[in-house]
């Protein structure tokens, strides 16, 4: 299929998902909103797909909101002040929930960042499992330079990722953050020398994730994501009750039969997900 602002492709279990608009920066215009959860939940409900790299082309990033999303749709001339507000709200809502998409799919999302990380582009990565940069990379939570608060995530999951301090710093000057500086505090996993050298290497990564038991890496994931937001016990109950249904021997046995055999192990593809209704 083809889409406006993405281009898609597999391989040995590891999905290519690019950011395609280079020459406008790969602003995030409304096509981005509906394509991206599409795409990223369709991966997931494959069960063919065990890890997937979010990157971009050109020299940045992306330029984070297109002028586009706010000047039509919830966001234009719609009378009573009251309703347009409330309106305004499922807007906000459902871009919320396209990022909050790669938190819910069944493999780890991993972005990899080159050039500019602007505005919503910030509130997109912050939502990925783990973030790689290139030198020139930085990060800018650019609503708060044009006068409004960030509202599609990166105020939740920010402090969430680096220290509470460092995030407000961040959030209240609208400042640059370099990526030696993102890495020091560990918004970023590691630093590339170039974008050649970023995708290699963050591919190289998802490989690694993608020959682990995918049932295995998704129950890791649900914890993960479940204890960032919930109390240890909650988190504890959590993954008791995820064991009694996921924790069986298949993926076990094959692990122990391959190191015995000095092979690498082979685990099934998850299911495809159930149809929506």
């Amino acid at each position: 299929m083809a889409y406006r602002c993405f281009d898609v492709d597999v391989q040995d279990k590891v999905a290519q998902v690019r950011l395609s608009r280079p020459d406008e920066l790969n602003s995030m215009v409304p096509e981005f909103w509906r394509e991206l959860p599409e795409i990223v939940q369709g991966l997931s409900d494959s069960g063919e797909v065990r890890a997937v790299v979010l990157s971009s082309t050109g020299k940045h990033f992306s330029a984070g909101m297109d002028l586009s999303v706010f000047t039509g749709g919830a966001l234009a001339d719609q009378g009573e002040p009251g309703r347009a507000g409330a309106n305004l709200s499922i807007l906000v809502r459902r871009l919320q929930d396209a990022l909050t998409t790669l938190e819910q799919v069944r493999m780890p999302v991993l972005a990899a960042v080159q050039g500019g990380c602007i505005g919503g582009a910030v509130d997109l990565v912050t939502a990925c499992d783990m973030r790689y940069a290139t030198q020139d990379a930085f990060f800018v939570v650019q609503e708060t330079n044009i006068g409004m608060t960030a509202d599609v995530g990166t105020l939740q999951r920010l402090p969430k990722i680096i220290p509470d301090g460092v995030a407000r710093e961040l959030v209240y000057t609208g400042r640059r953050m370099p990526a030696a500086r993102a890495y020091e505090v560990g918004l970023v996993n590691e630093v590339f020398p170039d974008h050649e050298a970023l995708l290699a290497g963050v591919t190289a990564i998802a490989a690694e994730i993608a020959a682990h038991s995918p049932l295995a890496v998704w129950g890791c994931k649900e914890m993960l994501v479940h204890a960032r937001d919930h109390a240890v016990v909650d988190g504890l109950a959590h993954v008791a009750a995820w064991q009694s249904g996921a924790f069986k021997p298949a993926d076990l046995m094959e692990s122990f039969a391959a190191k015995a055999e000095k092979r690498p192990p082979q685990y099934q593809d998850l299911p495809p997900a159930p149809t929506r209704l």
